[in-house]
């Protein structure tokens, strides 16, 4: 058989195959055309925050006192050097409030059943239940009571890391183009000067 003639049926069943397979796909809107979340995100470093809060009240806990001498005074400018979620590094920020306090990553188990959440950054002092004077020292098990994410608040965490330092809420607008109020917590070394 005249290979020429063969070649029209084989590219014909393989548009066909293409076009029916990009049907079946996906476009990521449902059927009435909202955009729906992808939750099958390949990005580790923002898997364990597709829950978060991002937006948030500007009421801070009892007991979180304003820095003295920010760095970055609240109504400047400053730029997001850390990636807690999607389009967050390299934004920029407009500084809300300054606080001193320590900071801690902490691992838990969400209190909805969701899967473990290791060294989330960031939960403060004041957002810890029964926190003293004294910080808490890596290793130590304590009850949240903050919900930047589904499932935080009143659970059961242990503590990764400590630092004293000053944190930032701030407002800011992702790289692509999603509106954050209040997010809580930024450090002073996850933010550079705005040019």
């Amino acid at each position: 058989m005249d290979k020429k003639i063969m070649k029209k049926p084989v590219l014909l069943l393989l548009f066909v195959a293409l076009f029916l397979a990009l049907a079946a796909c996906s476009n990521g809107n449902n059927e009435t055309g909202e955009k729906t979340k992808d939750t099958n995100s390949t990005e580790s470093t923002h898997d364990a925050h597709s829950n978060m809060n991002h937006s948030g009240s500007s009421e801070v806990p009892d007991g979180l006192m304003a820095a003295e001498n920010p760095k970055y005074e609240v109504g400047s400018k400053a730029i997001i050097e850390s990636d807690h979620m999607k389009g967050m590094k390299g934004a920029e920020a407009t500084i809300v409030g300054a606080y001193d306090t320590t900071v801690y990553t902490i691992s838990y188990t969400p209190t909805n059943g969701g899967e473990r959440v290791e060294n989330h950054k960031w939960v403060i002092h004041e957002e810890i239940q029964g926190a003293g004077d004294e910080p808490f020292k890596p290793g130590s098990e304590v009850k949240i009571n903050a919900e930047h994410m589904e499932g935080m608040d009143g659970a059961t965490a242990e503590i990764d890391s400590a630092e004293a330092t000053t944190v930032y809420m701030v407002d800011f607008t992702t790289t692509d183009g999603e509106k954050v109020k209040n997010h809580k917590w930024v450090t002073e070394s996850e933010l550079s000067p705005a040019k």
